[in-house]
């Protein structure tokens, strides 16, 4: 291999050839030297290709420069593939293209970097999909899935990717372009050569008796559904004669044969539409692999496994928590199982016939959890079922195991499914440098040797003191098998090789695939010579260098692999780095390793649903989304100390769009706090401009503005574009007025003490105290007239939400301090209006303080509600009903602030809206709005503040009729709202008064 400084010149040519990007920065560098496995190697260079040609001038370039080239998409490969000494060509950014649907002749045409689940949008108005699907399929692609054969939840059903695919075009190590449907060259310099010589080998190899004999009992036996072992010559086997198609061997390949621009797939009828799940839960996890032998004589759609460690750690997940609420008690295994029929009444009775064989035909002891979903098109709550989602269930207790919950409606189904499919990134939940680790997690047996398998395999786990994670494919066959060490040591990097081995043996034993769906990657192809044999490995070391004589394409993943337990993300051996810091990270045990639980697994780049990651999906940039920059943070803070590592150019880039939205401390499943985390950074930082401290200064000012209000808002408005320029804010931004009035002043005056019996306090935030006085107000009115008795809070300090969100950790922490000292001895519930202002009690306040003060800010934040939280909460305990509300009719639509989506829960907030009895309310699935407190104002931010903003909210708001109604808690929402559209949105309290408007 050549230097990096003999390649510079070479990659400065190769970038001007490129329509794409080409990138050598230290902090892409660092981005791409990872993927979703243990593995860590940093590439010479990053290539973004815009087209096909690029790609070819990216294979001519690797194979001039003897340079290795890794092609990549979503990077959430668990085997290590996606990393790479040379070029990583990541077709994730640019790629994305559906070129072609065709539904007469059912099949669609797609760019390598298409997402799975973009694909299935596309087809699910036509009634079509594309079956497998992964658990990472809202944010995997295509060309990933054909070089992974990959398989997921529904392979029991539909098969794997291989059987999908109809052609592929691909660049060969030559630059020459080909198409395996038209088996011809269409582009390159000695055309033909490369795959006559393939062929010729090919057809050499596979009609010789002695290699049919040896491949067919090499590889895995016919009853092993998921087989990524090696190269698929056992699939080519199947087919008479030359020219074969190389579709079986270039699906699980891994990139290691030939880079993929263009896939023609099969596209299926939608399956069923009525749905039924069994969820049954076990004591063992030997009860449910025999159990799931008798689930599969029933032809289910999914069959899959969650062991009890998954389902622990996703109880400390916020989102996941809800998911998991169909659970009772603490199982050991839970099996879920869905049926489809026409109907989700014929798919239930073919569900509860499954469960009866399970249980013994004892039917009557099951638990049957027919759940309620919310639907905001009728959403008032009833008194009887306090929760817009699920009923209440019966003791678990009172049900012996095996024990089966049911679930038919389309929401509980998805959340039961979401829940497994976070399974990878709930892992990362573990608390400290033992995790779970993936060597053996991708073995597959025939469903006939599950049982037995398994058991061995926890007998085994046992001689290594282990306690296996168990979930995933069981109707397949495939169990995702993790033993949890500490890859810092150099005792469990051993361990790593010598479990992964024995398990190997066992494989053998059974005839089973140790790469099920994954691949074989530096995890496992290291083991191919023992798994098949030296006379068979030796043949997929020839079918390499057929196809690659200059070993160009991701060397090392499937033949002459380096050994498994080197060229790990850590060093052995060498302690964790620890940082004096401001907030509380003892619940992680530190700051790095907050960090190091992103396990790569890429959760913050789907892009749709939720709020996660909003920067990233407006730039498509690794960077700029949750992984990027926990990946860079846990890099520089580890390898790359200096008298102040927060200070390293490559965490500024990273950080600079992180919209401090928290949606990443609820979705991701690791629960990485990406807000905090830049909070801590830009306090170890210790910078701070004008614009900071502007934005710092921002409540004393506006209090000192409220004296004259006239005179400082005519100042505001004549010195606005100064301000601006000094400040670098967007010119295009308005400058919040001072409201004429200050609520707390308009509450000495309005707000006359009430003999209401249940008193309250309202927490004055600097927001709604100094700019959006009408909140404040309605907010007052609103609850005196339901019966409260509101006590405005007279000597708070601010929020230091301005502080927290620049870094300003210091005077956070005062402002913390003198908050929690005012109400911490006051019993009543303390409200706020502002999303942000008063969660910030949930959640900083606690990791700001230390002793005793912790203490009672943790005390305290279990009594603090935003104002939406407290009134679900009084209509669930019986002290408001809809009848205490008016009865005019509205008609509105809610956008949820970021953090209550995140430290809350959306459809409390709904519910609330939905008392009055006439109110129709539309929760809308919309993510962050793009202005984040000063984010938006930001001259270098404004752009995307407002991609941002189309993207999530604005789309849903457009057309609307003047009848409706939009709701938005934040200020900042609304804020965002009226400077884009013009239009002005309505806070709960304001909304919820007009039901008694005449």
């Amino acid at each position: 291999m050549v230097s990096e400084r003999n390649l510079a010149g070479g990659l400065s040519d190769l970038a001007r050839r490129l329509e794409g990007d080409l990138r050598t920065d230290e902090a892409h560098r660092i981005l791409f030297a990872t993927d979703a496995s243990v593995y860590r190697e940093k590439p010479l260079a990053v290539v973004f290709p815009k087209s096909e040609a690029d790609i070819i001038s990216c294979v001519e370039f690797a194979g001039t420069h003897n340079l290795p080239i890794t092609p990549r998409a979503g990077g959430t490969s668990l085997a290590g593939q996606a990393v790479g000494a040379g070029l990583v060509v990541d077709v994730s950014k640019y790629l994305r293209e559906i070129i072609e649907i065709n539904i007469e002749e059912s099949y669609a045409i797609v760019q390598p970097g298409v997402i799975r689940d973009q694909l299935n949008e596309a087809l699910r108005p036509l009634g079509y999909w594309f079956g497998p699907n992964t658990s990472t399929a809202n944010r995997c692609t295509m060309g990933g899935m054909f070089g992974n054969n990959s398989c997921g939840s529904t392979s029991i059903t539909v098969g794997a990717t291989r059987d999908h695919v109809i052609s592929a075009r691909v660049v060969l190590s030559d630059g020459t372009l080909y198409d395996t449907g038209a088996r011809s060259q269409v582009q390159g310099n000695n055309r033909g050569a490369r795959m006559g010589e393939i062929q010729t080998y090919l057809n050499d190899l596979l009609r010789s008796p002695k290699n049919q004999q040896k491949i067919t009992e090499a590889f895995p036996k016919a009853t092993v559904t998921r087989r990524n072992t090696g190269y698929a010559l056992d699939e080519l086997l199947r087919q008479k004669s030359a020219p074969y198609n190389l579709i079986p061997i270039l699906a699980g390949s891994e990139g290691t044969l030939a880079f993929t621009t263009q896939l023609k797939v099969r596209i299926l009828p939608l399956p069923p539409p009525g749905s039924a799940l069994a969820a049954v839960h076990f004591t063992t996890i030997d009860a449910a692999m025999r159990a799931t032998q008798v689930a599969m004589r029933h032809r289910p759609f999914m069959c899959e496994l969650m062991d009890d460690t998954i389902l622990r750690l996703a109880r400390t997940n916020p989102a996941q928590a809800k998911n998991a609420s169909f659970v009772h008690g603490d199982p050991r295994a839970l099996l879920l199982v869905e049926f489809r029929a026409e109907t989700d009444e014929a798919a239930l009775s073919l569900a509860e016939n499954m469960a009866a064989e399970i249980e013994g035909g004892e039917g009557d002891e099951r638990v049957k959890n027919k759940e309620k979903r919310f639907k905001t098109e009728n959403p008032r709550p009833k008194a009887a079922d306090p929760s817009p989602e699920t009923e209440d269930l019966p003791t678990p207790t009172a049900y012996r195991l095996p024990t089966t919950a049911y679930l038919t409606s389309p929401t509980s189904v998805a959340q039961a499914w979401n829940l497994r499919a976070a399974g990878l990134g709930i892992l990362g939940n573990m608390v400290g440098d033992a995790k779970a680790v993936a060597c053996i997690e991708d073995t597959a047996v025939a469903v006939a040797d599950l049982a037995d398998y398994i058991a061995e395999v926890e007998s085994l786990m046992q001689r290594y003191e282990q306690k296996t994670v168990y979930y995933a494919h069981a109707g397949a066959g495939e169990i995702h098998l993790r033993p949890v060490l500490n890859l810092k040591r150099t005792a469990d990097r051993e361990a790593f090789y010598h479990i992964t081995h024995d398990v190997a043996r066992l494989v053998k034993k059974y005839r089973g695939s140790l790469s099920g769906e994954h691949g074989d990657g530096r995890v496992r192809a290291v083991f191919l010579p023992e798994m098949l044999g030296p006379d068979v490995y030796r043949l997929l070391v020839d079918l390499k260098r057929v196809f690659d004589p200059d070993n160009i394409f991701n060397p090392g993943k499937i033949v002459h692999a380096p050994p498994m337990n080197e060229g790990l993300r850590y060093e052995a051996d060498v302690p964790t780095p620890t940082f004096a810091t401001a907030l509380d990270w003892s619940a992680d045990e530190g700051l790095l390793r907050a960090a190091e639980k992103c396990n790569g697994s890429g959760d913050c780049r789907k892009m749709d649903g939720g709020a996660m990651c909003p920067s990233f999906r407006a730039t498509l940039d690794e960077q700029h989304g949750t992984r990027g920059r926990a990946n860079t943070l846990r890099e520089v803070l580890t390898r790359n100390q200096h008298d102040n590592p927060f200070d390293h150019p490559a965490l500024a880039e990273a950080m600079d769009l992180c919209l401090s939205c928290k949606a990443c401390t609820s979705e991701c499943p690791s629960s990485v706090d990406m807000t905090n985390l830049k909070a801590e950074y830009l306090h170890q930082k210790n910078k701070s401009d004008l614009r900071t401290k502007l934005v710092a200064a921002n409540e004393p000012l506006y209090r000192l503005g409220s004296k004259m209000p006239t005179l400082a808002n005519f100042g505001i408005k004549l010195m606005g574009p100064l301000i601006k320029k000094m400040a670098n804010i967007a010119p295009e931004r308005s400058l919040p007025p001072i409201a004429t009035q200050t609520l707390r002043k308009w509450n000495k005056i309005k707000n006359k003490p009430n003999k209401n019996e249940y008193p309250v306090n309202l927490f004055c935030d600097e927001f709604t105290n100094l700019q959006d006085v009408n909140v404040g107000t309605a907010a007052i009115q609103l609850l005196t007239k339901l019966g409260y008795q509101v006590n405005l809070t007279p000597n708070n300090a601010p929020s230091g939400r301005a502080h927290l969100s620049k870094g300003l950790l210091d005077q956070a922490r005062k402002f913390a301090k003198h908050n929690v000292r005012q109400f911490f001895d006051d019993d009543r519930p303390l409200i706020g209006l502002e999303p942000s202002a008063i969660l910030g009690f949930r959640d900083e306040y606690p990791k700001l303080l230390r002793g005793e003060l912790q203490e009672q800010a943790t005390e305290l934040a279990r009594r603090t509600y935003t104002l939406d939280e407290f009134l679900f909460r009084e209509f669930s305990e019986g002290r408001l009903t809809p009848d205490d509300f008016g009865d005019q009719q509205v008609q509105l639509v809610l956008h949820v602030h970021c953090h209550e989506k995140a430290l809350g829960d959306a459809s409390k907030c709904a519910a609330a809206l939905s008392l009055p009895k006439n109110f129709a309310v539309t929760l809308l699935d919309s993510g962050c709005c793009g202005m984040a407190g000063s984010f938006g104002y930001e001259a270098e931010h404004y752009e995307l503040s407002k991609k941002i903003a189309e993207q999530s909210l604005l789309r849903h708001l457009r057309g609307l009729g003047p009848e409706v109604l939009v709701v938005a808690n934040g200020t900042s929402c609304r804020h965002q709202v009226m400077d884009l559209l013009g239009l002005r949105v309505l806070s709960t309290a304001e909304v919820l008064l007009r039901s008694w408007e005449e």
